[in-house]
């Protein structure tokens, strides 16, 4: 609907300092800081904000608003403000913090950079709004945190299976390998959980980073050997997998690097292993595993499809599309497996 002539003559416009005078007064509380002064602290703070915390604009005037903060504050909401005020972004964030009485209250933070005409950076606005018991339970940050008590327990859950799974194959006699490789299959789950379950990731949360997560997967394989004169190298370009495909060349790297640290090294304490991960076109992937070990016996074929562990990981790779090539000698193997279509498109 649009405004007629008549009312449109008598529309006196608000100047900005009139407008900032009604807003001042505004039972939204507001709180502007100094991004130019050492520490970023409060210049203003309008009258809602003192009621709302019990705080007079002169004992917060002069200090950064971290003052507002406490013993049950969470340090990753305020990484996340950190980082939006490094980034001059925009940030809305549900953080626990403090009145002048002591008393907690969740506070709904709007954080809005403010420039100048030439587009520098003036200052911060905060915006805060109190929130009631129904609202906090509701809060984004109310799931976020019972996600994270959630992802806290799965992990020591799986952590508890892989150490029960390691004991009973201690005395598992002629079975002990085979509860090896179990432990090993759901270490290399727990490794991706912990991918997708990290509060860094900015990505779709159906993505793995493969950078990140053979990494976490390398560290983990080695040191379960324990020899430190073995060392694992990572050479990784940035991709995405799914997370269904992830698991599956999770599984295939933790088998190939263990078989090379179990294998490639008999009555050495020192050696080298190489795993790189090469983008290809077509949403294709090169993985490969080089070590400088003692090369694989001959009449030796890997993976053994006769034997569980090899068939897995046989029809893990036929599974994926994908073309494996071993070439070994008397200074190390090669282990160079192809992927059609493995990385995400993103």
């Amino acid at each position: 609907m649009t405004m007629d002539a008549e009312n449109r003559a008598a529309l006196q416009p608000l100047s900005h300092a009139e407008a900032f005078e009604t807003l001042s007064g505004s039972r939204i509380s507001m709180v502007l800081t100094d991004p130019a002064l050492p520490d970023n602290p409060i210049v203003y703070v309008n009258r809602a904000f003192e009621e709302v915390t019990g705080y007079m604009s002169g004992m917060a005037i002069g200090r950064n608003c971290r003052f507002l903060q406490g013993e049950n504050t969470d340090p990753d909401d305020i990484k996340r403000l950190r980082e939006a005020l490094d980034r001059e972004e925009d940030c809305t964030v549900d953080l626990v913090n403090y009145r002048a009485d002591g008393s907690e209250f969740i506070n709904r933070l709007m954080m809005t950079p403010i420039r100048s005409e030439d587009g520098s950076l003036r200052y911060f606005l905060g915006m805060q709004k109190p929130l009631a018991e129904v609202e906090d339970l509701l809060s984004p940050n109310a799931v976020r945190h019972a996600m994270r008590e959630v992802q806290h327990r799965v992990k020591n859950h799986l952590s508890m299976v892989i150490s029960l799974t390691r004991m009973y194959g201690r005395g598992a006699g002629d079975a002990r390998g085979q509860f090896s490789q179990l432990a090993r299959r759901i270490e290399s789950l727990q490794v991706l959980y912990q991918e997708l379950s990290n509060p860094e990731r900015r990505r779709n949360m159906d993505t793995v980073s493969l950078g990140a997560y053979f990494s976490r997967l390398a560290a983990a394989t080695q040191s379960l050997d324990g020899r430190s004169g073995l060392t694992v190298n990572v050479d990784i370009e940035e991709a995405e997998a799914r997370s269904d495909t992830a698991v599956h060349l999770g599984m295939i790297v933790s088998e190939v690097l263990t078989n090379a640290l179990q294998h490639a090294f008999v009555g050495r304490e020192t050696g080298r292993i190489d795993l790189s991960v090469r983008r290809l076109p077509g949403q294709s992937l090169r993985i490969t595993v080089a070590d400088d070990g003692l090369g694989m016996p001959e009449g030796v074929e890997w993976p053994d499809r006769t034997s569980v562990g090899g068939s897995v990981i046989a029809g893990l790779i036929r599974q994926l599309n994908g073309t494996l090539n071993v070439n070994t000698g008397a200074t190390g193997t090669v282990v160079t497996l192809d992927l059609s279509g493995v990385t995400d498109a993103t």
